[in-house]
């Protein structure tokens, strides 16, 4: 018992990996009560660590957040700092500046619904969603149209999963709107990470009672610590590139993969340096389509 009172003593003074020491056989009474409070204290050890996880993910995800939204707002607050300072004399002067302010005001915006949406993803995912029978067909053709409109140098091809003959019917029963925003963030990322004319394949199919929508590019591709990160939030593969205007902060993946697990379904990437990127959309097939 003295030895029990030693170790809870420690484990007192914040001391987590210390054990009772086998004191009896384990068909004992002490033998008992010593496997319990290693079992306890494991349980404990490992909330502990869960919390500590916890608290620095946290931690880095309030610093990011400051981030992303001190720069807009230092190019809002430049502006008007201009502004007030006479710094802008002629009408074009000021409309340059207005158009500034405007464009960092809709970054924030967009930041902003997505950090809410993330929000209640992580609360109550399938609240967020509308359901109805549709195909995954619909938003291949228009991912398609939609790649070829920012870059009409791009051989954008349309087929089955995989690459294998034509496109194939996919019907789930989902949020088409949701689902749209997860193919145009797929889409999106495609376009931004990969060189003017870069070839893409966007294959739609059912395959082993899945609907699947995938994204294949010919670019640079990942090395497999950025695929490891790729949906991590606020996480982008180059971060000391210059971004443009409406610049992604790093969410449109995370925001991806979770809508697509609102679904029961998940958002999957293959890739490999050299060998370009596929982003496939995986979702529970519903009924039948022809």
């Amino acid at each position: 018992m003295r030895r029990i009172e030693h170790t809870a003593a420690a484990i007192a003074g914040g001391d987590l990996t210390r054990r009772v020491p086998g004191l009896a056989p384990p068909g004992t009474e002490i033998g008992h009560l010593a496997a319990s409070l290693n079992t306890m204290l494991g349980q404990l050890e490992r909330a502990f660590a869960d919390r500590a996880a916890s608290e620095a993910r946290m931690r880095t995800f309030l610093s990011d957040v400051s981030h992303e939204l001190r720069t807009p707002l230092f190019g809002i607050k430049g502006s008007t700092e201009l502004y007030r300072m006479g710094a802008l004399p002629g009408p074009s002067d000021v409309d340059d500046a207005m158009r500034r302010i405007d464009r960092e005001a809709t970054r924030l915006t967009a930041l902003t619904e997505d950090l809410l949406l993330l929000a209640r993803l992580d609360e109550a995912p399938e609240e967020q969603l509308d359901r109805a029978p549709m195909d995954l067909r619909t938003l291949a053709g228009d991912a398609r149209h939609d790649l070829r409109a920012l870059d009409p140098t791009r051989d954008v091809a349309l087929t089955g999963p995989g690459g294998a003959g034509p496109p194939g019917p996919a019907p789930v029963d989902a949020d088409e709107a949701r689902l749209r925003q997860v193919v145009t963030n797929l889409v999106g990322n495609a376009a931004a990470h990969t060189p003017p004319g870069t070839r893409v394949r966007i294959g739609v199919g059912t395959v082993d009672g899945h609907a699947v929508l995938e994204v294949a590019d010919e670019g640079p591709g990942m090395t497999a610590e950025q695929a490891h990160r790729a949906f991590t939030r606020f996480y982008r593969a180059d971060r000391s590139r210059t971004r443009t205007p409406g610049a992604d902060a790093g969410l449109g993946l995370a925001i991806a993969r979770s809508l697509a697990r609102a679904h029961g379904g998940d958002v999957e990437l293959e890739t490999a340096i050299g060998q370009g990127a596929c982003f496939r959309l995986v979702v529970p097939v519903h009924g039948f389509a022809d």
